[in-house]
């Protein structure tokens, strides 16, 4: 940790004493606007001729509350052959989720799955597979895919597994979001060379989401496929959406809390009090090539919801601690609301556009989303495009002045660019950061699907290349399998913002967001103290900024019990402000263990951080595997696997993983059962006197669209944020 803190410290200290730049970095895949372009979630079949099995059903279920989303994935596979196989089936690691829960049906019985390391438990799998036993495993492909595999799948005959992640919903501008990723990216050559995938579900698919919110929610929409949705109370809501075949449910074991909608045609979200449907695109079902597809897995589910206009800021927080427990864990939410004020000035643009071989079919909307932003500039702009590849070239040897003539003449080059070789990411950038001049502030614009695979490709490479200079990197990280530790990196490095999109996002929405941020100031210089109480591990341990609209949330673990304060330090507007707030730590409280993953989970992603800066360590790798190990995580060097009780007592593994699944599952149905209970800390005293960032009520839009609104919207206003404070703080 000290040898990654001078590092981070040395960047920092050089960067205040060069210039002033902000980069807006629209990252991975931006332009796969066609699903059939790219890869989706589904059963992997080798192409060697192997016959595919089926996956006859898929059941998803999503319940949002008290700060984050628990979303269960039940599956039926099923074998129509006469040999048994394996069944294969692999999806995009949903942002920020922490995969604890794998269940595997066995004569009709649930079995847990447990964790071991990445190579134990695929050594236990292969043992049982080749003795002919049955055995389940979940593994982690690197940041990409999650990968399940039940063998076998005996012949005439189907399986059951249920897989449940965690994963934290923050609020951003008072509008909160669900993904359910089912497009891949298509970013993994060598998977895609070797197997097949079938995207089908042949019997039934559903999808339901329960929202429940302590603050009034008043509308809520789904940007793909007809839902139901109906308003229960002021801050309860359900979605409803799916489909089913002439065979009905009844291929396997019964699934609980199964709601198949109808197909309906209303077209508008839901509004306060309202019960209907919301069919903001067409429902992604097919009957165009058999008779027993209901479903294509091929466009994720994006889910939004928008909360009651004038909400106060607020402080929220959640805790968990079993009875005679010394520690517990906290989840802390911070709602700001605070006036930040625009920032306005004029600007250089660097396009920074990659043109490597995996934009194949994405090229034109690219060309086309440029050509309409480089009309848009206003005349005291400068701007320049960069291209790259395997190399990295500029269509201009200088920053052009906006003309009608030198956007023209860019213009007729854009048209004819073609798409060709590697993706050398640093190159690009390079360029880029040689353009900078000292005198202008720079907004940088890079496309790409940020999958790095010539030249640098390390974290400290592309830190090295920044630390001459101090830049903003604002990056909208598009596409499931885009290479987010990268991404996320460099702008976490660079006290920037990352705004993860689907290509089925609500993009227009997320637009309003990011614009939001950057016309704004931001809360900086940010300090967290809580007096009264012991806490410790805090994760994240470093607070830099907070963008309006954001919400900081702090994960940790606390001793004792009793009353605490809060105090909030943070610079506005370069004056220093402080906000207080009581906390209220409970001696005992169940009702939301899974706050022990998702602080582990926050845990491990630190660990990763640091491995993403100064390379893996053995510390790391150990600090990782054991956080996982005690919690029951997967990880890149941790798997769940499910065999027969008897396997397990026989390979002296405990079920410590079981007894936390059947702890959540308890916790979760006692919740069900009772009514929304607020988690608001300061209602006595607010912290705040204003209400939180908002953004409008946009609507649905295409990821062009949202590509050149950004552009457009971004030109007349300040990117840069105020370095100044920053560094006159460290220099004092």
């Amino acid at each position: 940790m000290n040898k990654l803190c001078k590092y981070l410290n040395k960047l920092t200290k050089k960067a205040c004493l060069m210039r002033k730049f902000s980069v807006l970095a629209g990252i991975s895949g931006l332009l796969m606007l066609a699903a059939q372009s790219v890869s989706a979630a589904g059963l992997l079949t080798p192409k060697d001729g192997s016959l595919p099995l089926e996956l006859a059903e898929q059941h998803v279920s999503v319940v949002i509350e008290n700060g984050y989303a628990v979303t269960e994935v039940d599956q039926i596979f099923r074998n129509t052959h006469g040999a048994d196989r394996r069944a294969i089936y692999s999806f995009p690691v949903p942002e920020e989720a922490a995969v604890g829960e794998f269940t595997f049906w066995l004569d009709g019985q649930p079995v847990h799955a447990e964790v071991l390391e990445k190579q134990a438990a695929r050594d236990l799998h292969e043992q049982q597979v080749q003795s002919g036993g049955d055995s389940a495993l979940v593994e982690q492909d690197e940041y990409r895919t999650f990968e399940m595999e039940v063998a076998p799948v005996r012949a005439g005959q189907d399986v059951r597994v249920r897989l449940v992640y965690l994963q934290r919903a923050a609020v951003d501008h008072a509008m909160g979001r669900y993904v359910y990723p089912l497009q891949d990216g298509g970013v993994d050559d060598v998977k895609a060379s070797f197997w097949n995938r079938n995207e089908q579900v042949s019997d039934a698919f559903s999808f339901k989401l329960a929202l429940r919110s302590a603050y009034p929610v008043d509308a809520m929409r789904v940007t793909r496929g007809q839902a139901a949705i109906q308003q229960l109370d002021s801050g309860e809501w359900e979605l409803t959406m799916g489909s089913q075949s002439g065979n009905g449910t009844q291929a396997g074991a019964p699934l609980p809390d199964e709601e198949i909608v109808q197909r309906l045609t209303a077209d508008e979200p839901v509004g306060p009090g309202q019960a209907g449907v919301s069919d903001n695109a067409s429902l992604v079902t097919s009957h165009e090539h058999t008779q027993n597809v209901v479903y294509t897995l091929n466009r994720d589910i994006v889910v939004y919801w928008r909360l009651a206009e004038n909400l106060p800021g607020a402080i929220d927080m959640v805790t968990y601690k079993e009875p005679g427990a010394s520690t517990g864990t906290f989840m802390l939410t911070v709602t700001p609301g605070i006036d930040l004020a625009p920032i306005t000035e004029g600007r250089d643009w660097l396009f920074v556009l990659d043109t490597s071989g995996s934009m194949a079919g994405k090229l034109p909307t690219l060309v086309e989303g440029v050509q309409r932003a480089l009309r848009a500039l206003q005349p005291h702009d400068r701007f320049k495009v960069i291209l790259f590849s395997s190399a990295a070239k500029s269509l201009s040897s200088s920053m052009l002045p906006v003309t009608p003539e030198t956007v023209a003449r860019t213009v007729r080059q854009l048209d004819a660019l073609q798409v060709g070789g590697g993706t050398n990411l640093f190159d690009g950038l390079h360029k880029a950061v040689k353009s900078l001049d000292d005198d202008r502030t720079t907004a940088v614009v890079l496309v790409t699907d940020g999958v790095a695979n010539v030249g640098e490709t390390e974290m400290t490479g592309f830190l090295k290349l920044m630390e001459t200079v101090d830049v903003r990197l604002f990056t909208a990280v598009m596409g499931n399998s885009a290479n987010r530790p990268l991404l996320e990196g460099l702008t976490r490095h660079s006290e920037g913002f990352a705004v993860n999109v689907s290509t089925d996002d609500d993009v227009i929405g997320l637009m309003m967001q990011v614009v939001g941020k950057v016309t704004h100031e931001a809360l900086h210089n940010i300090d967290v103290d809580i007096d009264g109480i012991r806490t410790r591990d805090l994760t994240p341990d470093k607070f830099t900024r907070v963008y309006r609209g954001e919400q900081l949330i702090v994960l940790g673990k606390y001793a004792g019990s009793g009353l605490a304060r809060l105090t909030l330090k943070a610079d506005v507007s370069g004056e220093s402000k402080q906000y207080v707030s009581d906390l209220r730590f409970p001696d005992n409280d169940s009702s939301n263990p899974e706050l022990e993953r998702l602080w582990a989970f926050a845990t491990i992603k630190e660990l990763q951080y640091q491995q993403d800066v100064i390379g893996e360590t053995d510390d790391t790798r150990q600090g990782i595997t054991d956080m996982a190990l005690s919690h029951g995580l997967v990880t890149p060097y941790t798997s769940l696997i499910a065999v027969r009780d008897e396997v397990f007592a026989n390979a002296g593994i405990d079920r410590q993983n079981a007894a936390r699944v059947e702890r959540e599952r308890l916790a979760r149905s006692e919740r069900q059962r009772q009514a929304v209970v607020s988690s608001r800390q300061d209602v006595q005293a607010p912290a705040f006197s204003s209400s939180r960032a908002q953004t409008g009520s946009g609507g649905g839009g295409s990821l062009g669209a949202w590509f050149i609104g950004l552009l457009v919207l971004l030109l007349g206003v300040r990117v840069g944020l105020a370095i100044k404070d920053r560094c006159e703080d460290r220099d004092s």
